[in-house]
């Protein structure tokens, strides 16, 4: 784990309420390695989902910035950013967000559409790609005929689909069965073997405890765990 694959630093977020202002996240320093697997811990509200909208360009810091690579994300004209999130950015969420006209093999096979792929490369690469989360049997499903577990296996599949260098995941297996939340969880162990990074928010120390470190956000700063 000799490259790095995500920085932030000195990475801050306020926000305006009105006449005052609220200071969400503050100093936030640290490097993703190629490879490597970070858990984000904390309370509920302590500003765990606005750090990975920060990571994943989908928000702007108010100070300091966010590296991939070496580029900053805030700098990016946003059809660059959108590229780039394309390329080499896998967002889970804790809803799955899936579309819900499309069937499960399109959900996950969308991404690779946009990136250029002829469309049966999509769906072969959806098709192996929901395999491996276990959902091979329900490639022609659209979301309202999945359950809730289901649906988010979907939407971990459509994460990992392109390869991405580093991959974010907000409370990935909070609506998984403990079968299905272990078949995600060995996913993560063999994609990290493959120098896919990981960042994941999550409450189960279960989860954190498979990461090789874990962040835990303290009155909007991150202090390392032992």
């Amino acid at each position: 784990m000799n490259d790095s694959v995500l920085q932030c630093e000195n990475l801050g977020r306020v926000y305006e309420d009105g006449d005052r202002s609220v200071s969400v996240l503050e100093d936030i320093n640290f490097t993703l390695q190629a490879g490597e697997k970070i858990a984000v811990v904390g309370a509920s509200g302590s500003g765990k989902s606005t750090l990975l909208n920060l990571l994943g360009g989908l928000d702007n810091p108010t100070s300091g910035r966010v590296l991939m690579s070496g580029q900053d994300l805030s700098k990016l004209k946003e059809k660059d950013l959108c590229r780039l999130r394309n390329n080499r950015l896998g967002f889970v969420y804790q809803f799955h967000h899936l579309l819900p006209e499309f069937d499960a093999r399109e959900n996950v096979g969308m991404p690779l559409l946009i990136r250029g792929y002829r469309r049966q490369q999509a769906w072969d690469a959806a098709e192996q790609m929901l395999a491996r989360v276990g959902m091979a049997h329900r490639l022609s499903h659209r979301p309202g005929q999945l359950s809730g577990g289901e649906r988010q296996r979907v939407a971990i599949a459509r994460a990992l689909v392109g390869s991405p260098d580093c991959v974010l995941m907000d409370e990935p297996t909070g609506n998984l069965d403990p079968h299905s939340a272990a078949q995600v969880l060995a996913l993560i162990d063999e994609l990290g073997q493959e120098s896919a990074s990981f960042i994941v928010v999550t409450h189960d120390p279960a989860i954190a405890g498979r990461m090789h470190r874990t962040l835990e956000l303290r009155d909007g700063r991150l202090q390392d765990q032992p």
